[in-house]
C-alpha cells in the first residue's frame, strides 16, 4: 500500500525489519557509532509509517461509525461523524507534508542566519524584522529558538544566528533560504520616499553524531575576542567568543553567547560541521547533473520572496507564485502556507529556485 502518494509501506516495514535483524546479531554493540546509527534509522522509518498506520484505523472507525448510524438511522451521530472526518483530514494534511521530508538531516534542528543587505539602518532594520518573524514562527510551532552570535547595528541588526531545537526545525526552514525583499515607505526617511531593502537567510541542519564531517585541525584558524554588546560583567571582559575559519572552504563561524570560551568553541564546531555538511553535498550535487538546475547562489538579484507593505500589502513567493495580502500576519510568523505550498511544488519538480525578471517588478 502507499500512503499519501510517497512512499510504498512494504519497502519501509522491509528496511525496518532488515535493520532490526541487525540489532539481534552477536557483536552488534561492538562498535558504539555504528549501532546507534542503526538504531536512528529504524526510529526514523517506524515514524514515517507508523502515523499512517493510525491513520488508516481512524478512518475505519470512522468507516464503521457512519455505516452504524445508516444502519440504526441514528442522526444523532453526524456530530460525532464530521469531527472524526475533520480530524482525519487535518492529521492527513500534516503527514501529506512530513512524507515530503525526507532527507538524511530534515527531522534535525537548524542553524539560522540572516544577513542584512546594503542599505544601513533600513536594511538593519529588516533583518531585525525577519528576525521576529522566524522567532514568532518557532513560538508557533513549539521550537526553542537561542542566539548563537550576533552583530547588532543602528536601527536593528546586522547578521544574527540562532539555533533552532525541535524535531523536523530544518527540514522545514530550508525552505526559506534565500534573500529576502522588503519594499516599504521607510520611517527613516524623513522625506517619506518608498525604500527597496534585501536580507539573506541561510540554513543549515544541526548534525548528530552519526554523521560524520572531517575536520583537519591544520584547515583551522582560531580567533577569540571580547564579546560585544550586553551580557553582564565577566563577558565583556574576557577573550570567550570564539570565530573559526575553514581555510580550504573560506567559511567562517563565531560564538559569542556563552560565558565560557570552552562551550562557545564547541557550539561553533558544531556549527562548522554543519556548514561544512551543507558545502560538500552541495559540491556533489553540482557534480551531478540532474541537481545542477535545483540549487542557486543566494544573490541580490535572486530573492525568493518580496514583502510589499506600500502602496499596497502583499508577501510574494517568486519560486511558488503564492500571494498573501495579510502581511502582517506573515510578520508575526504565519509563513506556513509558504513552506507547505514550496515543498510540494519542489517534490512535484514544480517550484523555481528564485524569482524570474518579471517578478523582479513586484
Amino acid at each position: 500500500m502507499k500512503f499519501g502518494g510517497v512512499f510504498d509501506s512494504v519497502a519501509i516495514e522491509s528496511k525496518i525489519a532488515e535493520k532490526e535483524t541487525l540489532t539481534g546479531k552477536p557483536g552488534f554493540w561492538d562498535n558504539p557509532q555504528k549501532a546507534e546509527k542503526i538504531m536512528g534509522d529504524i526510529k526514523a522509518l517506524k515514524a514515517r509509517i507508523e502515523p499512517w498506520k493510525e491513520l488508516v484505523a481512524a478512518i475505519d472507525d470512522a468507516e464503521t461509525l457512519y455505516e452504524l448510524a445508516v444502519e440504526s438511522d441514528d442522526e444523532s451521530l453526524e456530530e460525532e461523524i464530521q469531527t472524526a472526518i475533520d480530524d482525519i483530514r487535518v492529521k492527513f494534511e500534516k503527514q501529506s507534508i512530513l512524507n515530503l521530508l525526507s532527507d538524511e538531516v530534515d527531522r534535525n534542528g537548524a542553524y539560522f542566519t540572516i544577513h542584512a543587505g546594503a542599505g544601513g539602518t533600513e536594511a538593519c532594520d529588516w533583518a531585525q524584522m525577519l528576525f521576529r518573524m522566524y522567532s514568532r514562527w518557532c513560538e508557533r510551532h513549539g521550537y526553542k529558538i537561542q542566539v548563537v552570535d550576533i552583530l547588532e547595528a543602528e536601527g536593528g541588526i546586522k547578521s544574527v544566528t540562532a539555533e533552532i531545537t525541535g524535531e523536523y526545525a530544518y527540514g522545514y526552514l530550508k525552505s526559506e533560504a534565500g534573500v529576502h525583499r522588503l519594499v516599504r515607505i521607510s520611517p527613516f526617511d524623513s522625506n517619506a520616499r518608498r525604500h527597496t531593502s534585501f536580507s539573506s537567510v541561510y540554513v543549515f541542519p544541526v548534525l548528530d553524531d552519526s554523521i560524520e564531517v572531517e575536520i583537519k585541525p591544520e584547515d583551522l584558524r582560531v580567533d577569540t575576542y571580547r564579546s560585544g554588546g550586553a551580557g553582564g560583567q565577566h563577558v565583556n571582559k574576557t577573550d570567550s567568543a570564539v570565530r573559526f575559519t575553514h581555510l580550504p572552504t573560506g567559511i567562517v563561524v563565531a560564538c559569542q553567547t556563552e560565558r565560557s570560551q570552552t562551550m562557545n568553541r564547541q557550539t561553533a564546531m558544531n556549527m562548522l560541521r554543519a556548514r561544512l555538511y551543507e558545502y560538500y553535498r552541495a559540491e556533489k550535487e553540482k557534480e551531478n547533473a540532474k541537481y545542477s538546475q535545483e540549487k542557486k547562489d543566494i544573490s541580490w538579484g535572486n530573492q525568493i520572496r518580496s514583502y510589499v507593505f506600500q502602496p499596497y500589502t502583499m508577501v510574494k513567493d517568486h519560486r511558488t507564485k503564492h500571494e498573501v495580502g495579510n502581511i502582517q500576519s506573515v510578520m508575526d510568523g504565519n509563513i506556513d502556507e509558504f513552506i507547505e505550498i514550496f515543498l510540494q511544488l519542489k517534490w512535484k519538480g514544480l517550484a523555481s529556485d528564485f524569482s524570474s525578471e518579471d517578478d523582479m517588478n513586484v
